[in-house]
């Protein structure tokens, strides 16, 4: 028996309208998003602690080459550009909201019971410490989700770009209103001005709207992209930025978290290029083999970027348990160890994938019902502060505050859930279908 459907099955039930790059430049770069955590993990074990480190902090070179390995941006383009095809005006913004977080959470509320029983099994296991550590860095991925949830939020907005004009006046804004904020910062103003710069995430969403729109001629894209490296060249020699696009130890002005100006120059760069490279990307993906594995990679997305960190810290524990930790560059045959680590990670994640994707289709009881048309607002502003909730719980982790911040995340959706709920009769938005079309859409698109 087939356990996934040919290249010819996926093929018949791909739109013939489907722009098949967007989907590509997503499980492309969740690809490297990856590997970069399998290559970055640096862990250092000791009497009852474990500490965790950054081959990037010791590694100029390999900081230069977040330069082309920060790709985060691209997965807000995709996932905006996706959302805007699906916003039609006149729509409820709340419930056009509320049913794009039924897709996204579905598979992070799996994730979060998962952790949930394993912390509490570790703690007879492992010592306080360690435990304490695990749990810290467990729910560090969701940062994503709530910062897509708020972008998500902003799509209808941006959606009602028509002209190329306004598309500039967004995203320039947006890029000057980052300079003003890392100014202020730099300034001694409070550090925690800087988490305004989150709407930096807004600039590759507009972008991406307007690449749908076919607002942004190729010729431009490749203008803009050249300017805006030039530009963050410029900032790095002359300026207090630092080369790296991830956040490292020692630096004065992380440029990742929370973002900079010159992240957003790079999202700016990166997202133009792919509107640049778009017709390669489109030619690629329709190829049969290629579209196969892109269209099932893409139909469980969230399962491989929420489980690849289990999966990477699974290695690194049995790595530990045969005396092989990856701890330090100079040690011996360390580049041996990232090999087979990495070979190790891509397949224990590929095994979770095959396990655990199916669970974002399953349609759960009450949180997948239909969605009613009233009280949209109140809806809407429910997600959201699930989403800022849930960007917060982030920060701390599995622990401490992040377990609070968890709660108020899962408390405002069921908010949303209930204000959401359309009283019998009345016009309502349908819930999520029970079983998604194999390449109809991604859970983060």
């Amino acid at each position: 028996m087939r356990l996934l459907p040919s290249a010819a099955t996926v093929e018949a039930l791909t739109p013939r309208t489907r722009d098949r790059s967007l989907d590509l430049v997503r499980l492309a770069s969740l690809l490297v998003v990856i590997s970069g955590h399998g290559l970055m993990l640096l862990v250092t074990v000791g009497p009852g602690t474990v500490s965790f480190g950054n081959l990037l902090t010791g590694s100029a070179t390999l900081q230069a080459l977040t330069w082309i390995l920060q790709v985060l941006p691209l997965f807000f383009f995709a996932g905006a550009a996706s959302s805007a095809m699906s916003w039609r005006p006149g729509n409820a913004w709340g419930a056009w909201l509320m049913r794009r977080a039924q897709r996204l959470y579905r598979p992070v509320f799996y994730y979060l019971a998962a952790w949930a029983v394993a912390l509490f099994l570790l703690r007879d296991v492992m010592a306080p410490n360690v435990n304490e550590r695990i749990a810290a860095i467990s729910t560090q991925l969701l940062w994503f989700i709530g910062v897509y949830i708020v972008v998500l939020a902003f799509v209808p907005a941006l959606a009602a770009m028509q002209h190329g004009w306004q598309v500039a006046t967004v995203v320039l804004g947006l890029y000057c209103g980052a300079a003003a904020v890392d100014a202020i910062r730099l300034g001694g103003g409070p550090e925690s001005l800087g988490y305004l710069n989150l709407l930096v995430w807004l600039i590759p969403a507009a972008l991406g709207i307007g690449y749908v729109r076919g607002l942004i001629s190729r010729f431009t894209a490749g203008i803009v992209a050249m300017t805006s490296v030039a530009a963050n060249v410029l900032l790095v020699l002359a300026g207090p930025y630092e080369v790296s696009l991830v956040t490292v130890d020692g630096q004065r002005l992380s440029n990742m978290t929370p973002p900079s100006l010159l992240l957003a120059g790079h999202a700016i760069a990166l997202s133009c290029l792919f509107i640049l490279a778009s017709p390669w990307c489109g030619r690629f993906a329709r190829r049969p083999r290629v579209w196969r594995i892109v269209a099932l990679g893409n139909g469980g997305a969230m399962t491989l970027y929420l489980w690849h960190m289990p999966a990477l810290l699974t290695i690194a524990y049995i790595s530990h348990l045969l005396g092989f930790d990856r701890s330090d560059p100079a040690q011996p045959g360390f580049a041996v160890l990232v090999v087979v680590q990495l070979g190790a990670l891509y397949s224990l994640t590929a095994a979770l994938f095959l396990a655990l994707s199916p669970l974002e289709d399953r349609k759960l009881p009450w949180w997948d019902d239909a969605i009613g048309l009233r009280h949209s607002a109140v809806v809407g502003a429910a997600v959201v502060t699930a989403g800022i909730a849930t960007l917060l719980a982030a920060k701390w982790g599995f622990v401490g505050t992040g377990v609070w911040c968890t709660l108020i995340s899962l408390a405002a959706l069921a908010t949303a859930r209930v204000a959401g709920r359309p009283p019998r009769g009345l016009d309502s938005w349908p819930g999520t279908p029970p079983e998604r079309p194999l390449v109809g859409t991604s859970t983060a698109g």
